[in-house]
């Protein structure tokens, strides 16, 4: 009886995946459409703006069972595999492979993108503004370890644009060949990998020894096929060098948490939940900076982020950093910045973008 049940249903899957492929082979011939109408009309295959409101407008329609984080996963590959249709789309990372980087590039441009890590920040940023690759994927700050500074220094002087954001949660995972964990003698690490996971590593290893290694990718390299070593590393890691993982969520505080910023040519634009960055210096004068704010403070501009940032060439003197909430096109942000150019000596305006909260 059970089994007749089952295969009753498992018809009506199959009927409905017969439809789904129906569907999105007809998606995929307007997503084809659209992107010769971009290519005439010279606009980016990429946009962030657009793709923030196609996953808004689908959250609308769910009503379940699937979670909106499901959802999203799901038409995050869709909405990939649309953009390689229209032109294959190139993406440079803080590298090696199988870094947090990596994971967060792929997480959000999906795994129909082509993805090419670099040996340092600045790299990624020279890739892009010399066009060899299309878009750049840098790290921001850490929720525990504070703002990437060669990432800061490069927004000050880049003529390229922030186009998006992205928050990863930082998850730790055991990763090794043994079959037990009993059997490990050796774990290899990255030294900030090594550090986040201690409380962890001193109650399960009290006697394991720990070696640090250039990079977590590194370290589960070099494990594999090993039955008395591990790595610490992430869970793409694992995943691309194929070693299994033996422990996931090992991190001490599993709030740790990194912000990404996409790189690139062009403008964002409004999707009603925007972020804005900018840069700006004030006179060294006393009450300059109070000034400065002063004209955020009237609009009832909510400010995300303030950072100082020191001027490399000037000593002690000191630049700013601001994520506010808001479009470069927002009448009041409008207002807000023409004020702000009169009470400063310098301001830049780093791009507007779509606003996340989620991490992924």
């Amino acid at each position: 009886m059970t089994t007749g049940k089952l295969e009753v249903l498992r018809e009506k899957i199959k009927e409905k995946d017969k439809e789904l492929v129906r569907l999105l082979n007809e998606r995929a011939r307007v997503s084809v459409h659209i992107g010769k109408v971009k290519g005439e009309g010279g606009i980016q295959v990429y946009d962030p703006s657009q793709e923030a409101r196609v996953h808004n407008y689908l959250q609308e329609l769910n009503a379940g069972p699937l979670s909106q984080k499901a959802l999203t996963t799901i038409f995050r590959e869709i909405i990939s595999s649309s953009r390689e249709l229209q032109k294959p789309m190139t993406i440079a990372f803080l590298g090696p492979e199988a870094s947090f980087s990596h994971l967060a590039a792929r997480l959000h441009f999906g795994e129909s993108s082509r993805f090419f890590p670099q040996t340092g920040i600045s790299r990624v940023f020279d890739e892009v503004e010399k066009e060899s690759i299309d878009w750049g994927l840098v790290p921001v700050e850490n929720s525990l370890e504070g703002s990437v500074n060669v990432t800061l220094d490069r927004l000050i002087t880049t003529p390229l644009k922030i186009r998006a954001e992205i928050y990863l949660r930082i998850s730790q995972c055991l990763i090794s060949s043994a079959k037990n964990m009993k059997d490990i003698k050796k774990i290899y690490s990255h030294p900030q990998a090594l550090s986040q996971c201690q409380v962890w590593l001193k109650t399960n290893f009290p006697n394991c020894v720990l070696s640090e290694v250039e990079s977590t990718a590194a370290a589960v390299q070099m494990v594999k096929g090993k039955k008395s070593e591990a790595a610490i590393g992430s869970s793409l890691a694992g995943k691309i060098y194929g070693v299994e993982l033996l422990a996931e969520g090992i991190e001490d505080n599993s709030s740790n948490m990194t912000r990404f910023l996409v790189i690139g040519r062009g403008e964002s634009k409004v999707t009603g939940d925007d972020k804005t960055s900018l840069i700006f210096a004030t006179p060294h004068s006393p009450g300059s900076l109070h000034s400065a704010l002063s004209s955020f403070a009237r609009r009832k501009i909510n400010l995300a982020k303030i950072e100082s940032h020191p001027v490399k060439d000037k000593l002690w003197e000191y630049s700013f950093f601001v994520d506010m909430i808001g479009h470069i096109t927002d009448n009041h942000v409008k207002g807000c910045l023409k004020e702000l150019k009169k009470k400063t000596t310098f301001l830049k305006i780093l791009g507007s973008y779509p606003r996340s909260e989620d991490a992924l």
